[in-house]
C-alpha cells in the first residue's frame, strides 16, 4: 500500500465492522429517549413548558399527572446528557489526536456542516434543534481532545457539578420561598411573559397553517439558540465527560463490573427519591404551593447521575447474556442523525405543517405518549430494514459525503 493509499484509508469513513456496539447500543437508547421529552414542544407552546404559571390546556387527572411525571422523572435531560456525552465520544473517533494535521481539518468541516444542519432544521422546521449549539459546542471541545482519560473525566464532572449545585440551591430556595409549584425539574419564571390569552393566539397560529406556524417556530428559535449560549459550559462539560468516560473504557464496557453496579445503586438512588417527591408535585393543583419545599427541583438537578445508572444497566445487561435485548437498539443508534431528523419531520407533520392532521394544541400528555410509543416502534423496525441493504443512513450518508468532499458508497 502507497503513502497515499494508507492517508486515505486513515480519512475513511469507519466500516460497519469497526464500530464499537455498545456506542451504538447507547447511541439507540438516546435517540429515542430523547422524543419522550421533545414530544411537548412539537405539540404545544415553548412558553407552556418554560413556564409553570401557565395553567396547562388539558385536564389534571391521573393519567396526565402520570404522564408528566414520567417524563420529568425518566426522560428530562437523561438523554440529552447522555447524547452529549456521546457526542464527545464522536469528536474523538472522528478528530483523533489533537495534533492530527488530517484528521482535525476533517472534524472541522464535519461540525461547520452539522451547524448548517441545525440552522435549516431549526429555523425552517422546528425550534428546538440542538445541532447547531452541538457543532459550535463542539468546536471547542476539539481542542481538549488529547487530554487523558482522568483529565477529561475531572473537568467533564466538575462543570456539571456545579451547575448541579447551583441549580440545586436555587430550587430549594425558590421552593422554600414561593407559594407556587415549580413543575419538578423544569423550574423558572416566563422568559416570554406570555399571557394565558397570548398562549391561545400563539395555539391558533400554528393551527392556522404555515405561515403562522413559520412565524411562532422562528420566534421560538431565535430565543432558544440564544439560550443555548449560556449552555455551552453545561454541554461542554458532559462532552468532556463523555470522551474521558470513553477513554477510560467506562462506555465501551471494559470497566470492572463492580463500577457499574456503583453506578447503578448511586443513580438509581436519585431516580427513586426524585420520583417520590416529584409525583407530590405533580399531583398537587395547579397554583397551589410546592408540597416538597424545592426537594424536587434539587433531586432533579443531577440528572446525569441517572444518565450513568441507565448505561450502566444496559451495558450490565449486555455483559450478563441480554444482549439480544439490546442489539434492538444497536440499529437505531447507527441510524441517530437520521432517525433524529425523521422524529422532527414526522412529529411537525402531525402537528403544524400544511399537509398534517393540525394536531397542534389538542393533544394531552398522556396522549403524546401513544405517539411517542408509535414512532419508537417505526424506528426500531425500520433501522435494521434499512441496514439490511444499506451501510447507514440516508443523512448520515449525506452528512459524510458533504464532510469528505467525495461520494461515499452507500449500499451495502
Amino acid at each position: 500500500m502507497s503513502v497515499a493509499d494508507t492517508a486515505s484509508a486513515r480519512l475513511a469513513p469507519i466500516a460497519p465492522k469497526d464500530r464499537i456496539f455498545t456506542l451504538d447500543m447507547l447511541r439507540g437508547w438516546a435517540i429515542l429517549g430523547i422524543l419522550g421529552v421533545n414530544a411537548i414542544a412539537f405539540a404545544w407552546p415553548f412558553a407552556l413548558e418554560m413556564d409553570p404559571t401557565l395553567p396547562p390546556q388539558w385536564a389534571h387527572d391521573h393519567a396526565n399527572i402520570a404522564a408528566e411525571w414520567a417524563k420529568d422523572v425518566f426522560f428530562q435531560d437523561k438523554f440529552r446528557s447522555l447524547f452529549s456525552m456521546l457526542f464527545g465520544v464522536s469528536i474523538f473517533l472522528i478528530g483523533g489526536e489533537r495534533f492530527d494535521a488530517a484528521r482535525g481539518p476533517l472534524l472541522t468541516r464535519r461540525l461547520m456542516w452539522l451547524g448548517l444542519f441545525g440552522l435549516i432544521h431549526g429555523f425552517a422546521l422546528w425550534f428546538g434543534d440542538i445541532l447547531l449549539h452541538y457543532a459550535y459546542t463542539g468546536l471547542l471541545v476539539m481542542i481538549a481532545r488529547s487530554w487523558s482519560a482522568r483529565r477529561l473525566i475531572w473537568t467533564g464532572a466538575a462543570l456539571n457539578a456545579v451547575f448541579a449545585l447551583v441549580s440545586a440551591v436555587t430550587m430549594l430556595l425558590t421552593g422554600m420561598a414561593s407559594g407556587a409549584p415549580e413543575g419538578g425539574a423544569a423550574q423558572g419564571g416566563n422568559p416570554f411573559g406570555t399571557t394565558p390569552e397570548q398562549l391561545t393566539a400563539i395555539i391558533q397560529a400554528y393551527q392556522s397553517g404555515w405561515p403562522g406556524a413559520q412565524v411562532e417556530n422562528l420566534k421560538a428559535a431565535v430565543f432558544l439558540q440564544l439560550m443555548s449560549l449560556t449552555l455551552i459550559p453545561i454541554t461542554a462539560g458532559l462532552m468532556l465527560l463523555g470522551l474521558g468516560l470513553f477513554k477510560a473504557g467506562f462506555l465501551t464496557g471494559r470497566s470492572p463490573t463492580w463500577v457499574y453496579v456503583l453506578m447503578l445503586l448511586i443513580g438509581g438512588a436519585n431516580l427513586a427519591a426524585f420520583g417520590w417527591y416529584d409525583w407530590q408535585l405533580y399531583a398537587a393543583p395547579h397554583g397551589a404551593p410546592d408540597p416538597t419545599k424545592g426537594m424536587a427541583g434539587v433531586l432533579g438537578s443531577f440528572a446525569p447521575l441517572i444518565t450513568l445508572a441507565y448505561v450502566s444497566l444496559l451495558i450490565l445487561m449486555t455483559r450478563f447474556g441480554l444482549k439480544a435485548a439490546t442489539g434492538v437498539l444497536a440499529p437505531v443508534g447507527l441510524m441517530a442523525f437520521t432517525n433524529y431528523l425523521t422524529q422532527t419531520l414526522i412529529m411537525t407533520s402531525l402537528f403544524y405543517m400544511p399537509w398534517g392532521p393540525h394536531w397542534y394544541g389538542t393533544l394531552s400528555p398522556a396522549q403524546l405518549w401513544l405517539v411517542v410509543g408509535g414512532v419508537w416502534i417505526a424506528q426500531l423496525i425500520w433501522s435494521p430494514l434499512w441496514l439490511s441493504v444499506f451501510t447507514m443512513g440516508p443523512f448520515e450518508w449525506l452528512w459524510r459525503c458533504l464532510t469528505y468532499g467525495r461520494w461515499v458508497p452507500l449500499r451495502k
